[in-house]
């Protein structure tokens, strides 16, 4: 190298940004994460892809200040435990955990990583956090629960679908937390509708559940929002298609597969949300201080061409109130 361009780099050098000089030697930093969803699943990569986007608007960056290690699920209990061990294992710096299972999973293996938690109805309940306000100790996140939510489905599948009279709610007793069943039992006599519980813990019994409600007319379905339902969202809105049943889902992600409709939290957007408490945790912030946050945002997503498939006349209030009409 000639002098005349050494001495033209070392000027170089000598402008870059102090802080582009640090994040040289600057440690690495690792973070995981458990999705409820496989790798193969369609809604994969928008989250993952709106969580990494979130996290370099803040400076982190893959390949240069952090590793993301990513663990994708079916909505089995084993997996999650297995997942959390392998996770806690390479000593992460924070890790995210997509439903209930999967936090509680991670919480019981370790009290000294940071978890931050998505679609939790009840952290209190389940011990995860003392309160929202203070959670208390390695654990923090985003709820997914709203008191007044299983009423509102009802009301919505009876707007859709007025001929409704009887109704099931599937679910998976050791992933879902029961919180909306105050609210749905006291709702259902005023829209004329016999309300009963429908719990699945494998395919065979979504396939009972839904079998058995057809055998009647004028059934509909209420699909709840866990780990176990979301995994098994094909096999759900092809089972409710074949029998012709109504049916509203928790996630937009449903409607997406074909079911009628869905009213929920947005699933790509929470992802954004964990990102900003993931990066506050790993500028030092403890996640005993950061208070659980609870959902503000709700997404009413139509599908018309089920809805015709099915021979229900959407009301044009309905339509309008949505905020996406699928064609």
């Amino acid at each position: 190298m000639k002098r005349r361009e050494f001495i033209t780099l070392l000027g170089t050098a000598a402008a870059w940004p102090l802080a582009g000089r640090a994040q040289q030697g600057e440690r690495t930093r690792r973070i995981g994460v458990v999705m409820v969803t496989k790798e193969t699943d369609p809604e994969t990569p928008l989250r993952a892809m709106a969580f990494r986007q979130t996290l370099a608007k803040l400076g982190w960056s893959e390949g240069r200040n952090v590793v993301i290690d990513f663990r994708f699920g079916t909505g089995d209990l084993n997996q999650f435990r297995a997942q959390a061990k392998e996770l806690t294992g390479v000593t992460p710096d924070v890790v995210v955990a997509e439903s209930t299972p999967a936090a509680v999973a991670l919480r019981q293996e370790t009290a000294a990583v940071p978890i931050v938690f998505l679609q939790v109805a009840n952290p209190i309940g389940r011990g995860l956090v003392a309160s929202l306000a203070r959670p208390g100790a390695n654990v923090t996140g985003f709820t997914n629960f709203e008191p007044t939510m299983g009423g509102k489905w009802l009301e919505l599948l009876k707007e859709i679908a007025p001929g409704v009279t009887r109704a099931v709610a599937i679910f998976n007793p050791e992933t879902h937390s029961g919180q909306y069943w105050q609210s749905m039992e006291a709702a259902a006599p005023s829209f004329a509708v016999q309300f009963n519980r429908a719990p699945a813990r494998q395919a065979a019994g979504i396939e009972s559940a839904v079998a058995g409600l057809a055998r009647e007319p004028n059934g509909g379905v209420l699909v709840m929002p866990d780990a176990f339902t979301l995994a098994h969202r094909e096999l759900i809105v092809a089972l409710t298609a074949r029998h012709r049943l109504p049916t509203i889902y928790p996630f937009r992600a449903f409607v997406d597969t074909g079911g009628l409709l869905s009213y929920g939290i947005d699933q790509v957007d929470i992802y954004r949300q964990a990102a900003s408490y993931v990066d506050r945790i790993l500028k030092g912030e403890k996640p005993a201080e950061l208070p659980v946050q609870a959902p503000t945002k709700f997404q009413l997503i139509v599908n018309l061409k089920t809805a015709k498939a099915l021979g229900l006349d959407v009301p044009w209030i309905l339509q309008q109130r949505a905020d996406e009409v699928i064609e």
